[in-house]
């Protein structure tokens, strides 16, 4: 994922109040009803496609790969950190 499908996933995800979250055609909810009514219950997401990754000539440096992998966990982890102070509460 780069960093702007990334900011999007945290737009729509709203770590600031999960309550609020906001759906598109990429990023949706499912409840696990709909999920099991499914011929096979899955979570795999194939119809995504990420188009940039076809071209492996044109792949970003390892080093900007790298970057944008720990500010994905860095974020993770923050919004796994809220989670964990709201189950406190």
């Amino acid at each position: 994922m780069d960093i702007s499908s990334a900011r999007d996933f945290i737009k729509c995800y709203n770590p600031e109040n999960r309550h609020d979250r906001l759906e598109t055609e990429r990023f949706r909810a499912f409840c696990y009803d709909d999920l099991v009514k499914r011929d096979r219950a899955s979570l795999d997401i194939f119809w995504l496609k990420d188009e940039s990754l076809e071209d492996s000539d044109n792949l970003p440096d390892p080093a900007i790969l790298a970057r944008e992998i720990v500010e994905s966990l860095e974020s993770a982890l923050e919004q796994f950190r809220g989670i964990e102070d709201e189950l406190k509460d």
